[in-house]
């Protein structure tokens, strides 16, 4: 029985350190490192180019998770691998805290909504 409860206890704390990382991202700081972000994606991460996804809004972990990957080379992009390479874990973390804050601004739907 006390082993059993360790393991639960064990099993929370891990939960709970893990929780902790995933919020440890500074949207000021990841402001601060965007430079090379905002030629492709924008200041606030709302691209008017189609061809570079939009970054305003997303979820931080799946930003944080798609920059690891580029760094890593599981996602297949020379220019985002190269741009990736040169971000620390805690980089990736506050970027990605920043351009998930931003508010998304949706384009060039004007005149398709339906009534107008």
């Amino acid at each position: 029985m006390t082993r059993g409860f360790s393991l639960i206890a064990i099993g929370a704390l891990l939960a709970l350190t893990a929780t902790q990382t995933f919020a440890a991202g500074d949207p000021a700081r990841g402001k601060t490192k965007i430079a090379t972000c905002v030629a492709c994606h924008g200041q606030d991460g709302n691209s008017v180019d189609p061809q570079y996804p939009r970054l305003a809004g997303q979820y931080a972990d799946y930003l944080a998770q798609a920059l690891h990957e580029y760094k890593t080379g599981q996602r297949g992009n020379p220019v985002m691998k190269g741009f990736a390479a040169t971000l620390s874990d805690q980089d990736i973390t506050d970027i990605s805290a920043y351009f998930s804050t931003m508010p998304t601004r949706l384009s060039g739907l004007e005149g398709h909504i339906q009534g107008e």
